[in-house]
């Protein structure tokens, strides 16, 4: 536990004159609208000079479509060159291709159509993963893959002993893929980057979601390098959506057969002969027309990043979290009930800015999060609350097993979140709050403030 007045309040919130400074430059659109913005891991914000960046850039040229040699067409290669450029030197991954996505879950589902997944193969994922990364056991599954879960602990984090046994299992596979995330999407928790290299070392090839850990941690790929990193730059950085990145391991590439094609993914076809010949490197996974209007601005986000130093931005969230933590655990009602939950591990060291609670009433009933996030709505808070597209860690969370979810699932008539309440008795879900570049105290404490309007209510 902290001492010294919880590290003189973490050297007074981390950076704290910079970022104000910042805020005051760059998100004053907050402050203006009068908005309390606490839900960064559903999304980033864009920085004012980011805009004005990129209008710049696109009312001083003009962008065709890039596959051909036309002016405007080469102008737009160009830029998709710099912006890939721009992504390889910021996560120093020199050895990986860049492959430009629709977004994150568009590019785990290349890995997971184009893995080598067969009756011999074995797919493991950690339980903490978000459905996009869960989704892709599907792949596996039609082909006869092995598909296992690692468990995680009462306390969110995964099984270590069910990890370890999984990664030295001896059993003969041609091809395994473990997929996990870097940082929870639930929960915040940061998982190790140094399975990678054990799996490895196992044989195993790894898969790593990060698009939850990017946005506020700094991701060497010199140092931890998985075979394929998955993430969104609108995650990171707010602006463009509508674009995320495959990175690839150049060693580990001809592991991805893919098994079509498409238009920019060809080099030669015929109609006339049932053969083609696909691109090379991250042109073969890019189908279509690349997001050729957006793509200069994914190196602008990424600079304006660099130019604030992903060291500092962690350093500051890092503050930023504890702070709400501390805050939050002091809220109790008259009778000395606490007023919120929070879930995860006690030591939140290796932890995100993401904290994911739930709100009791005097008698210690959970107060329902959908009036949590509607209530909060109405006082123009940003909040997010659900499940969070993690049923492993909402699983774990409330104590469901899975007895009751497959007899739900067999029994089930519609498939939602109500029928599967009422068929289970329990109550799903959570509240969730996530700080940012663009979060202040303020925020914090406007949303303390919010939640201490429950003080001493009964269901």
């Amino acid at each position: 536990m902290l001492t010294i007045q919880n590290l003189e309040q973490e050297e007074r919130i981390a950076h704290d004159h910079y970022f104000e400074q910042l805020f005051d430059k760059e998100f004053f659109r907050l402050e203006e609208g009068n908005h309390t913005y606490l839900d960064f891991t559903g999304g980033g914000l864009f920085a004012h000079s980011q805009i004005k960046v990129h209008f710049d850039l696109l009312s001083q040229n003009t962008l065709g479509n890039p596959h051909s040699v036309n002016p405007t067409s080469h102008l737009s290669t160009v830029f998709a060159s710099y912006a890939r450029k721009t992504v390889i030197e910021f996560f120093n991954a020199h050895d990986y291709t860049c492959i430009f996505t629709a977004n994150a879950s568009h590019a785990l589902k290349i890995v997971g159509e184009s893995y080598p997944f067969g009756p011999d193969t074995s797919f493991a994922l950690t339980a903490d993963n978000h459905n996009s990364v869960n989704g892709l056991r599907i792949f596996a599954q039609n082909k006869r893959a092995i598909v296992s879960y690692i468990p995680l602990l009462e306390d969110l984090t995964v099984d270590d002993e069910v990890m370890a046994k999984t990664l030295h299992s001896p059993q003969p596979f041609s091809h395994k893929l473990l997929a996990y995330p870097a940082q929870s999407n639930a929960s915040g928790i940061k998982h190790s980057l140094d399975w990678i290299k054990v799996a490895q070392n196992n044989g195993w090839d790894v898969l790593l979601d990060a698009a939850a850990f990017v946005p506020t941690s700094p991701l060497d790929l010199s140092v931890h390098q998985p075979d394929f990193v998955t993430l969104s730059f609108y995650k990171m950085f707010g602006y463009p959506t509508g674009i995320g990145c495959l990175l690839v391991k150049n060693s580990s590439f001809h592991k991805l057969k893919k098994s079509w094609f498409a238009g920019g993914t060809v080099k030669l076809v015929s109609v006339t002969s049932a053969h083609h010949f696909l691109q090379d490197d991250h042109e073969k996974f890019e189908d279509g027309t690349i997001n050729y209007l957006a793509l200069p601005a994914v190196k602008s986000g990424l600079d304006f990043l660099s130019s604030i130093g992903m060291n500092r931005i962690s350093e500051r969230v890092n503050a930023l979290q504890n702070y709400a933590v501390q805050r939050l655990k002091s809220l109790k009602h008259t009778s000395g009930q606490k007023m919120v939950g929070i879930y995860g591990p006690p030591n939140r060291k290796n932890m995100g800015g993401t904290i994911t609670m739930v709100i009791y009433d005097a008698l210690g009933q959970k107060i329902p999060f959908e009036e949590i996030e509607q209530k909060a709505s109405n006082a123009n808070i940003s909040l997010r609350a659900g499940c969070f597209c993690n049923p492993g860690v909402d699983e774990q969370m409330n104590a469901i097993d899975n007895i009751a979810i497959d007899d739900y699932f067999i029994k089930a008539r519609e498939g939602n979140y109500k029928e599967m309440m009422e068929h289970t008795g329990i109550r799903r879900g959570a509240v969730r709050i996530s700080v940012g570049i663009a979060t202040r105290q303020k925020d914090i404490d406007t949303f303390i403030a919010f939640l201490d309007s429950y003080r001493n209510r009964i269901l």
